[in-house]
Order: structure tokens, then sequence, then C-alpha cells
């Protein structure tokens, strides 16, 4: 790389860190450089075929932009799997996520209370899963009680919802450190609506909640059928906005599905933005890993992070799978391989036990749906038989811990990315409770055949 192709990249990188977050930055643009730029195509190096990917996929048009910006020119970019030398990126003023600065700047707004330092947007990993709530949650931040108020965020368990509002709350603080700033659960609230009249003191409560710059509250389908809490925040709702405050809710489902919450409630939530978080894919999934490995000081190999991901429900089960292998490594006196990820998955399963064993799950579910089970292999898309299909692949994913790839060749050879979607849709499904009440009759049925009584691979 000649030092003009250097100072070109370091250009365009600086322009596009302030385009994505600075995660998505660290972990995709950081080990990338500009190889050449001959005859109206940029040759770009990134260590790593599913960087590459992703870099095409989400960022080429952002990258070409940037290019063109500085070159002049209508250029077509290819990457080249290539590793660039660390001196050579911090030559190119690449900084690491955790810079000593942004260190202090984490400590500083560390004392909000019941907010997390570390949750920022800065270390948000972002994808299309939870883009546009990305993008609306630093909209409130920057222009609280002016953009989207309120903000609603739903999405299932895990997603992330508590970091973004958490990282709004942090945002707001850094900028406008005068600010009155509220985090709160629903069910702190409710306590302190309780505690407030047992002490008939409620005026002290008023004071709190009504007469701060933003207030942010959780896991709000919780206040269903808590009435004399509902009332509470109807009120404190009202005047908030009257007096040009920004509020910030989220729930595990949109206002219209929380029951038991009453109407009026229901419209002042859902009189702003409402904007979901789906569950996390796999691309995502590796991202954030990858920055919690650096919480660690752990340069992670991307192939054990993509291990890691593919045995992963959801975003908070990657932290305790990360630091199993880490205390295995260290007990073991071993580098982090793919190897030793896997054999540490495998000790996993035998120490939990009792697993179900794919060709009886297959088996059990055809048997409770009562199609044959080379219909749930073949290729035909019935309503029942897809349902059956993505039953099947929730349990082989969520109970077995098989990988993606695993579980689409199991069904007949099918892409990763359908079993992904095929998992997604029962997780939402799960919500249903008459649905949730079939799933564990199914696994009932498992849990008694005699096959799947024993140990898998005894």
């Amino acid at each position: 790389m000649n030092e003009e192709n250097k100072i070109l990249w370091k250009k365009v990188l600086g322009e596009i860190e302030t385009e994505v977050s600075r995660a998505n930055f660290y972990t995709l643009f950081k080990s990338t450089g500009l190889l050449s730029l001959e005859n109206g195509i940029a040759s770009i190096a990134a260590p790593s075929t599913m960087i590459i990917d992703l870099l095409q996929k989400r960022y080429y048009d952002i990258i070409k932009k940037t290019v063109d910006k500085y070159t002049k020119l209508d250029t077509k970019i290819i990457f080249i799997p290539k590793v660039i030398s660390k001196d050579l990126r911090e030559n190119m003023g690449v900084a690491p996520l955790f810079a000593q600065a942004e260190k202090t700047e984490m400590q500083t707004i560390g004392h909000l209370p019941r907010v997390r330092a570390d949750f920022t947007f800065q270390t948000l990993a972002v994808s299309s899963s939870n883009q546009l709530a990305y993008v609306s949650a630093t909209t409130v931040a920057k222009k609280i009680g002016l953009a989207y108020n309120p903000l609603f965020i739903y999405g299932p368990v895990g997603v992330g919802k508590t970091h973004l509002m958490q990282a709004i709350a942090n945002e707001v603080y850094k900028n406008n450190p005068d600010k009155k700033i509220i985090y709160t659960t629903s069910e702190e609230f409710t306590n302190e609506v309780v505690e407030a009249i047992r002490n008939n003191d409620t005026a002290r409560m008023k004071r709190k909640f009504r007469n701060i710059d933003l207030l942010i509250v959780d896991d709000v389908q919780f206040f269903a059928g808590k009435d004399r809490a509902q009332e509470e925040l109807f009120h404190t709702f009202n005047i908030l906005i009257d007096g040009g405050a920004q509020i910030v809710l989220s729930s595990d489902r949109p206002p219209s599905e929380i029951k038991k919450l009453e109407k009026r409630l229901s419209s002042r939530f859902a009189g702003g933005l409402t904007v979901d978080i789906e569950a996390a894919d796999f691309e995502l999934l590796t991202a954030i890993l990858l920055i919690k490995a650096k919480k660690y000081s752990l340069d992670l190999p991307i192939e054990v992070a993509k291990k890691i991901a593919e045995k992963a429900h959801d975003p908070r089960e990657l932290e305790g799978l990360l630091l199993k292998i880490i205390t295995v490594a260290n007990n073991k006196g071993t580098e982090i391989t793919p190897e030793l990820a896997e054999n540490t998955f495998n000790q996993r399963h035998e120490e939990e036990g009792g697993f179900f064993h794919p060709d009886d799950t297959i088996k059990n579910i055809c048997s409770f749906y009562n199609i044959k089970e080379t219909l749930i292999k073949g290729p035909k898309r019935d309503s029942g038989l897809v349902k059956a299909r993505q039953v099947a692949m929730y349990i082989l994913k969520n109970d077995l811990s098989l990988s993606f790839v695993e579980i689409g060749n199991i069904l007949g050879g099918r892409d990763h990315t359908t079993i992904m979607h095929g998992v997604k849709k029962i997780e939402r499904m799960l919500l249903n409770k008459k649905f949730s009440e079939e799933i564990m009759g199914i696994k009932s049925l498992l849990r008694n055949s005699d096959r799947t009584m024993r140990r898998w691979g005894n």
C-alpha cells in the first residue's frame, strides 16, 4: 500500500466513522486498507471472507460514495482477503474501540443511578434487525422532547432494548449534565407508588417523577393489571409531555398487544414513534461477541466468534459462553481455537444431560402433527407442514444447541438463513400462551420417549 493510498483511505475511514456506529466501525472497518486504485477500481483489503460479506451487503454504497467523493471518480469497489498489519492500521489513525479517552468519558457518566456506564451508542453493534431503533434513539438523544415523543421500543428478550435506552441516558447526560434524568423499570415505579401510598407521601413521589427532563421506563408490559400504578404513570406522562420533557419506553410487545393496560395509557404509549427490534441475526451476534471480547482485552479469532454465535440463542447468552471458553483456555494454558470452543460446547452438553436425539426429535414432532418424516425434510410448503418444520428448527436449536448449518443438513439440506428465519418465527409465536403450551407438550413427548431419556451420544 503506497503512501498516497494510505492518506486517501485514512480520509475515507474518517468520514465513514461519522456515518456508522463506532462498534460496527471498529468491528468491520478497523482492519481494512486500500491496496490499490487503478483504472477506476478500488481494491480494499479485509481480513476475512465474513467481514468482506458484511461490507459488501451493508456498506458498499457508503464506501463507494466516500471513495468517489475524494477521488472525483465513478469507482468500482472490490474486496480482497488480506490482513493489514497492526502498525499500518495505527499509522492510518484507526483508534481502538475503548481508547483511554473514551474510558475516561465512560467513567464520568457512570454515576447516573441504575444506568450502566458501558451501555453507550458506541458499544452497540448495529445491523438491519435494530437499525431503525438505533437511528430513532440517537435522534431522541440529540433532540430530547422535540422528536419522537414518546419513543416506544419493543422486541423479545435479549435484543438490546435496555442497552439502547441507557445509551440515550448516557448520551444526554454527557452532552447536558444539568438535565434531570430518571431510568426506572415498571416494577420499581410500581414499588414507588405503593410506598408513597403506604407512607401517605404521594407528593414526594410526584415531585420526583414530574420535574425531570428525561424519563425512561423499561418493561412497561408489567404495568398490566396494576391500576393505581397505571393511573399515576398516566398523569406523570401528561405532565411531562406538556412540559416538553422526553419519555422513552420499552416492552416485549407493541402497546396494542399489552393486555390489561388502560386504553388511554396504551393510546399515549403509541402517540409518538413505535419501533421494534427483531431477534439478532448470526452476523450481529458475531459482531456483539467481538465487542464483548475486547472488554476482556481478548483478540478473539473470527472463526471462534462465529462458532460461539452459532450456539447462542440470544445476545444475553453470548457473554456466558465466552467466559466459559476463556476459563477453559486459561485452565489448560492453551490458545482459544475453534476446536477448543467446540470441545467446550460438547462438555456443556454432557454436564447438562438429558438432551434429545435429533432423529427422535424429528420423529416425535412428526407424530405430534401427524405428518410423515419424509415431508418435513422435503420441499413442500403447506402451512401445517411449514409450522411443524419450523418447530423442529426451534427445538433442534434451542434444546440441542445445534448450529444453523447442522439443522439445515438434518432438514433436507436447507440454507442456514432459512433455519434462522424459522427459529425467529417460533420465538415470536411463543408469546401466544396456547402455542407455548403446544411446544411444552411436544417437549414432554420427547422426554417420555425411550431414546430421549438417555444422554445424547451414549
